[in-house]
């Protein structure tokens, strides 16, 4: 055959203006391949999932030979043998088989972002290559008998690619050097001696690759509309007459984006909703006449900007199973690790959630999961001596609620103990006294440092860290609870706005200063005159509210803003919970309740306490957004 070139043709284009799409692309497909590989039922493969998982194997292979990052490629090679003699049954899947080949994909990860510069240069493969290598060797009387079925002298079946139209041969090149590059790729010649009259190149492929996985290997070089493969008895056919390209390839639903454009429109969208808040407080203050005419405009100026505003929000959303993909593999290792037999169920993963959101909450989530399987599930020692089944389950659900997404991390282990945690708080001088709830107690975890486990392990420790999961929740304006039953199971349920970067407050005054509280966090507003707040100590302020005392807060104290007022006017007071505790915040006057674009305070200024961020309001002044978790600690304090 002869050998594979172009002679006379144009230099080969510059590969690394397409290295960003071989990341994104490599990225997916490692992904899928564990996603794959867990999913798999060793007692009996699924012939369409091995061939799957070797087509991810070998996607990346191709396109890291391609670009020369031969640390990828030599090690998927050896990964692509394993895979391709398991999907050819010539060696029996094995638990351990799936270890490997998820430990080359971890690596593979590492070797990625270290190619992208987002990464240390990763470790050797040498050991792990190693292994693949030992693990693909036939070693069963099987796999002999499968090697021997094979008629002699068999192999792949010649096909024939057209390429084309073309203007640039460059193309032609690289999709050559591909071939010559991948040394078990197969073998390409071209025909006819290049292109013909209508820009058209064939060529006489010999590869054992299916088209799915040829096409996709092609298609890093040249436009997916532009390939095509067909048996080789239409070589001697006439080539088919070009047809005309699109102005879009038709299967192209969806675009990649940089995160930066977006959050820019979010930005600008933001700038627009306060614009059109100034307007129409400007025109509050015309004559009755003017503000009729404005009035039907500035509605549907109001309606647009809101549909706008939705719209742009939506393109910041992101499902659930971004963050939920990654504990299949952390659960199957800590269950491994700890000998425990572990079940996951995953349930609402097509929940959106904001993008900025996803990203805050992926590490709480990832403690809860931990402390479920380290502290939560029971060894099946222990569990088929409660009459249990052997393997715990660990259910992951998310689900839409109102305005908010409720995030659940559910296991049916040993659950908390009321007597082991009222003792350890006593223990550790903690008011806690029998009357306190269930749910009074089990918020005792969220003590920092507090924990009853026997012995705290290099996982978790049900009660260590807790604290700062239960911080970076408040952070993000979520609330957290718990529910148990001792011996059943316990569930941590977390609530989270949908959007860190618009949210409905409610406007207040403190002396000439506007403020913003989250509307999620407020309980209730009232009235109360002065002489009925009480006095503790001769500082402390409570405020007698039904059948408790809850701290009063002076944001004219907190701000140092000075109000004037005659003293004994009743004080207006707003109630507000975070975590559990309720404080009385005291102002001046209720303005209303509207929703805010959040700016972020501690980028464009610096860190504040007690304040979450700031917002620009439709008078144009800045109105700081309050941080309802830092005043409710300050208020314990």
């Amino acid at each position: 055959m002869p050998e594979a070139g172009h002679a006379g043709a144009a230099a080969g284009p510059d590969l690394a203006q397409f290295h960003q799409s071989f990341f994104d692309e490599a990225g997916e497909n490692l992904a899928l391949m564990e996603q794959k590989l867990l999913a798999l039922d060793i007692a009996s493969a699924d012939e369409e999932a091995l061939h799957a998982i070797f087509r991810f194997a070998h996607s990346v292979k191709g396109g890291a030979a391609t670009f020369g990052f031969s640390d990828m490629a030599e090690l998927t090679h050896h990964a692509e043998t394993l895979l391709d003699r398991l999907r050819r049954r010539e060696v029996e899947p094995s638990e351990a088989m799936v270890d490997v080949l998820l430990q080359a994909g971890d690596l593979l990860r590492a070797q990625l972002d270290h190619h992208r510069g987002t990464g240390p240069e990763a470790p050797a493969g040498s050991e792990l290559q190693a292994r693949l290598r030992t693990l693909a060797a036939p070693g069963s009387a099987d796999a002999g008998a499968a090697a021997a079925q094979a008629p002699a002298g068999a192999g792949p079946a010649p096909r024939l690619l057209t390429l084309g139209p073309l203007r640039d041969a460059g193309v032609v090149d690289a999709v050559l050097e591909l071939f010559a590059e991948i040394a078990d790729l197969g073998q390409i010649e071209t025909l006819d001696g290049g292109a013909d009259a209508q820009g058209l190149w064939r060529f006489k492929l010999l590869s054992s690759c299916s088209d799915a996985e040829l096409l996709d290997l092609c298609a890093f070089h040249a436009d997916r509309a532009l390939l095509r493969l067909a048996p080789w008895s239409e070589a001697a056919a006439p080539p088919a007459p070009p047809v005309p390209r699109p102005a879009a390839p038709a299967e192209a639903g969806s675009l990649r984006v940089p995160v930066e454009r977006i959050d820019q429109l979010v930005n600008l969208v933001g700038e627009m909703v306060i614009t059109e808040a100034m307007l129409a407080q400007s025109c509050a203050s015309l004559d009755a006449a003017t503000q009729l005419r404005l009035a039907s405009g500035l509605a549907d100026l109001q309606r647009h900007t809101r549909q706008l505003q939705e719209s742009v929000m939506a393109i910041r959303m992101v499902p659930m199973s971004a963050v939920f993909s990654r504990f299949p593999r952390m659960l199957r290792d800590l269950a491994a690790k700890m000998g425990k037999r572990v079940e996951l169920v995953l349930l609402g993963e097509a929940t959106e959630l904001d993008k900025g959101m996803i990203e805050k909450i992926t590490d709480p989530l990832t403690h809860l999961v931990r402390n479920s399987c380290d502290h939560g599930i029971e060894t099946p020692g222990q569990r088929r001596a409660r009459g249990k089944p052997e393997a715990g389950t660990v259910t992951l659900a998310a689900a839409h609620q109102g305005g908010s997404v409720v995030i659940e991390v559910r296991d049916d282990g040993r659950g908390l103990s009321r007597r082991e945690l009222l003792a350890k708080a006593r223990e550790r001088g903690l008011h806690a006294p029998d009357s306190l709830s269930d749910a009074e107690v089990w918020s005792l975890i969220f003590a920092p440092g507090f924990s009853t486990a026997a012995a705290v392990t290099d996982v978790s420790g049900r009660g260590v860290g807790m604290d700062v999961v239960k911080r970076n929740i408040d952070a993000l304006g979520g609330v957290v609870d718990i529910e148990s039953a001792e011996g059943q199971g316990m569930t941590v349920r977390v609530r989270l706005p949908l959007t860190l970067a618009i949210m409905d407050g409610m406007t207040l005054r403190v002396a000439d200063e506007c403020y913003v509280l989250p509307l999620a966090a407020v309980v209730e507003s009232l009235q109360f005159a002065p002489e009925q707040i009480r006095t503790l100590g001769g500082r402390a302020q409570l405020l007698p509210l039904r059948d408790e005392f809850l701290p009063v807060v002076d944001l004219e104290q907190v701000f140092d803003v000075r109000r004037e007022r005659p003293e004994r006017d009743p004080a207006v007071l707003v109630v507000v919970e975070s975590g559990g505790v309720r404080v009385a915040l005291r102002v001046d006057e209720l303005l209303g309740q509207q929703q805010v674009v959040v700016k972020n305070l501690e980028s464009n200024y610096g860190p504040v306490q007690n304040v979450a961020g700031a917002t620009i309001m439709g008078d144009g002044r800045v109105a700081l957004i309050l941080d309802v978790a830092a005043l409710a600690r300050r208020a314990r304090h």
